[in-house]
């Protein structure tokens, strides 16, 4: 049976193994032990739970159970106000549970604690927000040419919406999908990473003990070439939503085609982070550090590229190495620890690959670079926080996501060169610029080909505000009313109120 964690003494939590089913229809649904999987601490690899995956018809069966439910249910006919009652006690459960959703988050994805406690505090937000907003998304009464005739826009919800999630964020990107999907009147699939399925199966618990209808959101683990691409082709499903890499995105994206689905992307990115001859460089090199470390780095908006003005570039680098030197690695659960480890084995051996990758085609490294092996880390994937300097930008580490600690290092001459440097690449998610010049901020923002823009920061998300990207980092937009849109249809109502006549 599902061990939940309200049942559990923290130590508990920590210390045993749980075992999840399928969320499918409002209920657990336990597969064969063939298909039971084995989920480990990136720190140690300890197992820290057993899952069921889903194949092919258990997909098929979680995208029937949310048809159904969207059809015949309560949910779409419910009133907006009961649908916001539901997402603000979901938000309420999240906080009542928020530091053992933030131990688990941190033990399945290697993050420090004090990062899942954030993730876990938004997700809450999440949820409040577009429980706040349900009853607040209205329709339009329009003119027409024609006195006789009432021009009318009803806003509706899409239907079944399937949504994979990535395995770095996966409670706080769970709860981005899903709060707008639900608040608009849509039953949804949702796919967690097969990596970091954890608290996403905790959320589904929380919804089914929040009183939300059977069938109206279904959360089923699994691999992405069979759960994934089953969502996404299914003639039942109606829109999908997916954050990952740009590959996986168009091999969905073409198999969407097929049934000409709504499809929004969130693709990832290759963020550069400016910094100005007038920027207080103290200040900024903290807020660089966190913009490429926070999270080991995997973070699809990480300002992974940065650009320092010649005349400032070494004393600015003399800082940020000082700092980047005293990040604190460690056990993810320790209060102290601001970096832990990647998320797999796989993954590690990706980033180093990289790095030797920069290394041959001549970067040469000013920190890190190295897997840290000694007695406290052995066990576990973790990475020294690399920078790179003496780039060209025609190397794999300069234009290809990374999703690792690891940062390349650029001067610019002026503000023209910069923003040339900033814009080229394939990706365009975040970009962060560092100065005290209004009139620069300005003039750089409006060039930057970026969906987000920080200024004198770096990766601050805001739920009131959208998220997405330019160029190849996706499609649409998530958050902030602007989720809106990606979540409802629109119908025009032409009423003969003069009985008018042919």
């Amino acid at each position: 049976m599902l061990t939940f964690i309200t049942s559990l003494a923290r130590k508990d939590v920590l210390k045993m193994v749980r075992r999840y089913g399928l969320f499918i229809g409002g209920r657990w649904v336990y597969t064969s032990p063939d298909k039971v999987v084995e989920i480990t601490n990136p720190a140690n690899q300890d197992v820290i739970a057993e899952v069921s995956f889903a194949d092919e018809e258990d997909t098929k069966e979680a995208i029937v159970s949310a048809r159904d439910a969207f059809e015949n249910g309560p949910w779409r006919t419910m009133s907006q106000v009961e649908r916001g009652k539901l997402l603000l006690a979901l938000a309420r459960a999240i906080r009542e549970r928020s530091e053992e959703l933030a131990r688990l988050e941190s033990l399945n994805c290697g993050k420090p604690l004090r990062e899942s406690r954030v993730d876990v505090k938004e997700a809450a937000d999440c949820f409040e927000f577009y429980g706040g907003l349900a009853d607040k998304v209205k329709g339009e009464i329009t003119p027409t040419p024609d006195t006789g005739f009432l021009g009318m826009v009803f806003r509706e919800p899409i239907g079944v919406i399937g949504q994979i999630i990535p395995w770095n964020f996966p409670l706080l990107i769970a709860a981005w999908k899903l709060a707008p999907a639900l608040a608009m009147g849509n039953c949804c699939v949702l796919k967690p990473s097969e990596l970091t399925p954890i608290t996403a199966l905790e959320l589904a618990g929380l919804i089914k003990e929040v009183g939300f209808p059977d069938g109206v959101v279904n959360v089923v683990s699994g691999l992405g070439p069979v759960v994934g691409m089953e969502i996404a082709r299914n003639e039942y499903v109606d829109k999908l939503s997916f954050t990952g890499s740009i590959e996986v995105g168009k091999q969905l994206m073409r198999v969407a085609a097929e049934g000409l689905k709504r499809i929004s992307l969130e693709l990832g990115g290759k963020s550069p982070a400016i910094v100005f001859d007038d920027a207080n460089l103290p200040f900024s090199a903290r807020w660089v550090q966190f913009g490429i470390f926070m999270n080991q780095g995997e973070v699809c908006s990480a300002t992974s590229r940065l650009y320092v003005h010649e005349s400032v570039y070494d004393s600015f680098l003399e800082e940020l190495l000082r700092i980047t030197r005293g990040i604190k690695i460690g056990d993810p659960l320790d209060e102290a620890t601001e970096m832990g480890p990647v998320i797999s084995k796989r993954h590690l051996e990706r980033v180093l690959r990289y790095i030797d990758l920069g290394k041959k085609e001549g970067a040469e490294i000013l920190c890190g670079g190295f897997r840290l092996m000694d007695e406290r880390f052995k066990r576990g994937f973790f990475l020294s926080p690399t920078i790179f300097v003496g780039c060209r930008n025609d190397m794999a580490i300069v234009q290809e996501e990374i999703f690792g600690p690891v940062l390349v290092v650029f001067k610019f001459k002026d503000e023209d060169e910069a923003v040339e440097l900033a814009n080229a690449t394939r990706y365009g998610l975040g970009a962060a610029v560092f100065t005290r010049d209004v009139g620069r901020v300005y003039r750089v923002v409006e060039k930057l080909r970026a969906g987000v823009v920080w200024v004198n920061s770096s990766q601050l998300c805001f739920v009131q505000l959208p998220w997405g990207g330019y160029k190849q980092s996706g499609i649409g937009r998530e958050l902030g009313t602007y989720a809106v849109e990606e979540y409802t249809q629109l119908k025009q109502v032409v009423i003969n109120v003069g009985y008018g006549t042919v």
